[in-house]
């Protein structure tokens, strides 16, 4: 099953029989106040600089997220997915949970976009749907719905099939949705990655869905967050979520040993070069 992604003149292919692809986070103001100050104050600047790390980093699509408080995303987010699209030949994943700022997105895209994000929820369902199959872009898939975040993998599983049948109804292909198991922070909850573990096994024997996962969400509250973010992507690889959104300057060399240890790097020589490419200490 395959999930294609275009940008201005290239296409990214996301499936069980091909490498693990990075999603770039680093365009996101949550957790970064200097950007989102300066989102706030309509200032741009940024944002070509962290489109050009996270390529030469090996993200092969980038999260474009303009969210601060006050902020008019409508015309906002059109701008910064332009000037990512100016700077760099990658798909863009349009993250917003506002409609309009969506569709004014996915006007302004060159190629073929990936939405961040849908659910099961009624009203996100009626609001996301119809955008997608407007403007032929694939969906991240959230499994949680109108009563919120199930608990068990099998219920988790039941709100996937139930955003499937959904999608269908409006022409959207299952190869057209990105599953997310939803990682939820191991503070809260010792248990909560073994959940998020099995729900993304269940999807990907049940429906054979390709999925997506935000893997630094469990770490949230512990001390060594990027150890325990390291480890998340490797046993979620290994379970079938092969476009997980990360940061590519902290966890491209961990995507690329998981490619090779999965079979995907023939000789290593992803891995070789992309160790290469990292600055050397003295």
């Amino acid at each position: 099953m395959q999930t294609i992604l275009r940008g201005p003149s290239t296409e990214v292919i996301i499936s069980p029989e091909t490498p693990i692809v990075m999603i770039g986070e680093r365009i996101n103001p949550t957790g970064r106040k200097a950007f989102s100050a300066e989102l706030q104050n309509g200032d741009l600047s940024r944002i070509a600089r962290d489109a050009q790390a996270q390529a030469d980093a090996g993200a092969l699509v980038l999260d474009v997220n303009v969210g601060a408080a006050s902020v008019d995303e409508v015309a906002l987010l059109p701008a910064a997915i332009q000037i990512v699209q100016d700077t760099v030949d990658l798909p863009i994943c349009i993250d917003s949970a506002n409609p309009a700022a969506l569709e004014a997105g996915l006007k302004v895209v060159k190629g073929r976009a990936l939405i961040n994000s849908v659910n099961g929820e009624t009203d996100k369902l009626a609001a996301v749907l119809p955008l997608a199959a407007e403007y032929d872009a694939a969906l991240i898939a959230l499994v949680m719905d109108d009563t919120g975040i199930p608990q068990t993998p099998g219920q988790r599983l039941e709100v996937a099939e139930s955003i499937l049948d959904a999608a269908q109804k409006h022409g959207i292909k299952p190869e057209d949705l990105l599953f997310d198991p939803l990682v939820m922070a191991v503070s809260a909850d010792h248990k909560a990655g073994t959940v998020s573990i099995e729900t993304a096994r269940l999807i990907r024997a049940t429906l054979g869905c390709n999925m997506t996962a935000g893997a630094s969400n469990g770490s949230h509250g512990m001390p060594e967050r990027e150890l325990l973010n390291t480890v998340m992507l490797t046993l979620l690889g290994q379970v079938g979520v092969n476009a997980p959104i990360c940061n590519p300057l902290k966890n491209g060399l961990a995507i690329h040993a998981i490619n090779l240890l999965l079979g995907f790097d023939e000789w290593g020589m992803g891995y070789i070069q992309a160790y290469r490419a990292l600055p050397k200490k003295d």
